[in-house]
């Protein structure tokens, strides 16, 4: 008797695929946390025209480049802060606009380069350590 065929392996998420997610959840983290398309261009290295086609499901991240990672970053920002704040809406914002003084900056500004970026998520996870 001859053994059946063997059915096929499971679809592995493709690249595209996770580039879309990555794009849609960090564009719906920027919009948690008050960013402009502007705001969030800086933070990820992009241009707000590609941030702007990124909106309309014309681009996608790249996974794996440089923007990506930074990408991942911001929704960190978001996660570890919504966390801290009990998803507030009006915390998130409030903290995301005011200055504070163990970043030595207001967070909405120090995200737009790589090292604030990173300081801020640092930070957060370091207050969620201690929550």
């Amino acid at each position: 008797m001859r053994a059946a065929a063997p059915s096929p392996a499971p679809a592995v998420a493709t690249a595209p695929a996770a580039g879309a997610v990555l794009t849609k959840a960090t564009l719906r983290s920027a919009g948690l946390l008050g960013l402009s398309n502007s705001v969030l261009a800086r933070a990820v290295g992009l241009s707000e025209a590609s941030i702007s086609r990124m909106a309309s499901g014309a681009k996608a991240f790249e996974v794996g480049s440089k923007p990506a990672e930074l990408a991942a970053l911001v929704i960190r920002v978001y996660r570890s802060l919504d966390a801290l704040v009990g998803n507030s809406e009006e915390h998130r914002r409030l903290w995301m606009t005011s200055y504070n003084r163990a970043l030595n900056a207001i967070p909405r500004e120090a995200i737009q380069t790589a090292e604030g970026l990173v300081r801020v998520v640092t930070y957060l996870d370091g207050a969620r350590a201690l929550a």
